[in-house]
């Protein structure tokens, strides 16, 4: 298995390009993978691990909420949704990269690219908006695309909604994906009123990046609903999980000659269509209810200035555990009494969160998810250190 750093890009492209043909599987690293001791015997350990028959390349997952896994990826489940999107979308175009190689998200627009022959064009160096439409009006090719993470797509509607042209180069796009975290309905809204083509786009690494666009499957995507989760099928699910048959066991089963990936995502299927309601993993018990914390994400991110609230789960003496938010601070954000009061109204006495914390800047992962594992161990010290302080030691 070849080792490839992502910021070295023409040796990625072309050792991308070797392993859909047939060649060497490859692993993309993201800026400074292996850096320390620990990364690099992880990294070792991987490479001596053996790969599935027909591995193209192995991704690490960004382990948003738990432990990265670094899943193996055919070449031919990676055309399969590359060939599915362009299906999806009207046809072949030119991918405006500007989410890490090291990742399923932004791996698939090269992969996008070279199955349908056509160069992306990258967006370097530390998101600005500005930045990624001074690169949109370079692109050659009459029919673009590009794909992005909800904050991204935020900053691009703030900046559009002051500035015609900004508007009218995002109209440019034959199609602006967002997926990577639930897309609020207040952003949906927004875009519309821009005239703008916006996709949301739901799939993980194991399913080779996005396969359901706006809740309909794209290519020979099968949705199920089997005990509130929602498990996927076809022809660009991963191999499985190297080095971990246990897991890979786990999470893609086999049911009456089909195999199919268990989400771990809670969702509903309404009118033949996916809604995707959290993670099943993110529900506590408050008082005896169950709370979705995504489902309190949801709503409050739907009030203005609340776009970037992450809630989480804290102890408490008398109701076992209630819901905290902590948000970056904007300028215009409401009250937090009327975030909670609308919580409270849409969720019930249970979900309404106890209280709400700023910080200048939220952890993210490369993706710009927030870390929620960095969060959860933040907000831990904070309460450890007032307690100290409250015991006065």
């Amino acid at each position: 298995m070849r080792i490839v750093p992502v910021d070295d890009r023409a040796w990625l492209l072309a050792a991308l390009a070797d392993a859909l043909g047939g060649g060497a599987p490859i692993l993309p690293l993201g800026p400074g993978a292996g850096a320390d001791s620990a990364g690099a015997a992880s990294i070792e350990r991987l490479r001596e691990a053996p790969l599935p028959d027909g591995t193209a390349v192995v991704v690490r997952t960004s382990g948003s909420s738990g432990v990265p896994k670094a899943v193996a990826l055919s070449a031919a489940a990676l055309t399969a949704s590359a060939e599915a999107t362009h299906e999806a979308l009207g046809g072949p175009g030119q991918w405006l990269v500007t989410l890490p190689g090291h990742l399923i998200s932004g791996l698939q627009m090269l992969v996008r690219g070279i199955v349908a022959g056509i160069d992306p064009v990258f967006c370097d160096g530390p998101f600005a908006p500005e930045s990624l439409l001074e690169r949109a009006e370079a692109m050659p090719h009459p029919r673009r695309y590009v794909s992005l993470v909800p904050v991204q797509f935020a900053a691009l509607l703030d900046l559009a909604e002051g500035d015609a042209a900004a508007a009218d180069a995002l109209r440019g796009f034959a199609a602006i994906l967002v997926g990577g975290q639930a897309v609020p309905v207040s952003m949906r809204r927004r875009a519309h009123e821009l005239g703008l083509r916006l996709r949301r786009s739901y799939g993980m690494t194991e399913t080779s990046g996005g396969c359901v666009y706006d809740g309909v499957e794209t290519g020979d995507t099968r949705v199920r609903v089997r005990d509130g989760e929602v498990q996927l099928a076809g022809s660009a699910l991963a191999l499985g999980y190297v080095g971990d048959p246990g897991l890979t066991a786990e999470r893609f089963v086999a049911d009456r000659g089909t195999r199919w990936y268990r989400t771990g995502d809670a969702g509903e299927l309404l009118g033949g269509m996916l809604s995707v309601t959290g993670r099943l993993d993110r529900v506590i018990v408050s008082g005896g209810v169950n709370v979705s914390l995504d489902e309190v994400e949801r709503v409050a991110r739907e009030q203005p200035g609340w776009s970037s609230a992450v809630a989480i789960g804290v102890p408490h003496p008398e109701w076992g555990e209630r819901v905290g938010l902590v948000v970056e601070t904007e300028p215009d954000a409401d009250g937090f009494d009327g975030v909670r009061a609308a919580i409270r109204e849409r969720l019930g006495a249970a979900a309404a969160p106890d209280w709400a914390t700023e910080t200048d800047e939220l952890p993210r992962l490369p993706g710009g998810k927030p870390d929620l594992a960095a969060i959860e161990r933040w907000m831990a010290e904070l309460r450890r250190s007032f307690r100290h302080a409250r015991d006065g030691r």
